[in-house]
């Protein structure tokens, strides 16, 4: 049977190398939106230290990771709501003994439980030479209070493939930490839409709404227009957005209604699709 959920996405200029400010005003933010009812709250990609592998600091704070993700399954449980805390950077030690680094997400429950976590597979070229994909790993839905989920991350978002696995895997709502700028465009591309990036990202995740009958919630850093695209959103098929931010800081509470979702699958049909036995693709949906 379908439901409803308050969902809430935040959004706020992060300091590059000051997890201590990022973390204390995601909590803040976080306790503002569960005040309004909201059942899951969802934050940027590199919410704590922004994305600056070349200074020495990052590498040191990666490893600081744990000591956060503690606090936040603390403090889902106090306040009884389901966290995604963006993605945090993870150091790791590899087998040739030289250090590795995945951008990971975790879908925390409203009891303070760990339900679920992934890393970031389709890196964006210039994360590449600093980051560890994911790689051969498949993508896995998540049971959570709110309905199963699929985690995704930023670049991700611009491969059909990434959500098609988790839609294949029962989920129907795709949640995508973000931290997506302007600046991702080049200069090339931007001669001929200045705004091409915005774009992207307005029709990339409708479209996704659309071909897989799920929900997106997608969580995105914000600043000043120049530098920042923000448009973190709540986004569903049939509807569009049913909330969505601009640049500005803060955060949206909206209801995210799992009918829409259910007649979007009635009239599509994209998963009864999928469970058939002659789909002529190689990925199938499982018996949810």
């Amino acid at each position: 049977m379908a439901s409803t959920h308050r969902v809430a996405v935040i959004q706020w200029q992060i300091k590059e190398l000051d997890p201590e400010y990022n973390h204390k005003t995601a909590c803040s933010y976080i306790r503002e939106a569960a005040a309004q009812g909201a059942e899951l709250a969802v934050l940027p990609e590199y919410h704590l230290s922004g994305m600056v592998p070349t200074d020495p600091r990052w590498a040191v704070q990666a490893g600081e990771t744990p000591q956060y993700l503690s606090s936040y399954q603390a403090l889902a449980k106090e306040l009884q709501v389901c966290i995604v805390p963006g993605t945090v950077i993870e150091r790791h030690a590899a087998p040739s003994q030289k250090e590795i680094f995945y951008n990971t997400a975790y879908f925390i429950s409203n009891d303070g439980t760990v339900l679920g976590s992934y890393r970031k597979k389709n890196i964006w070229h210039p994360e590449r030479p600093h980051l560890t994909s994911s790689g051969p790993e498949h993508h896995v839905a998540i049971d959570t209070p709110i309905g199963r989920v699929g985690l995704l991350i930023c670049w991700d978002v611009a491969f059909p493939e990434a959500f098609r696995e988790l839609i294949a895997d029962g989920a129907q709502i795709v949640i995508a930490p973000t931290y997506w700028t302007p600046h991702d465009g080049s200069s090339e591309i931007r001669a001929y839409n200045p705004d091409c990036e915005g774009l992207f990202l307005e029709s990339t995740i409708t479209s996704r709404c659309f071909e897989n009958t799920c929900a997106v919630v997608f969580a995105n850093a914000a600043g000043p227009s120049e530098d920042f695209l923000g448009l973190s959103q709540i986004t569903l098929p049939v509807v569009g957005p049913v909330a969505k931010m601009g640049t500005e800081e803060g955060f949206i509470v909206a209801d995210l209604d799992m009918a829409v979702v259910e007649a979007a699958e009635r009239n599509y049909k994209v998963r009864e699709d999928l469970k058939k036995e002659d789909w002529h693709y190689v990925y199938r949906h499982t018996q949810r």
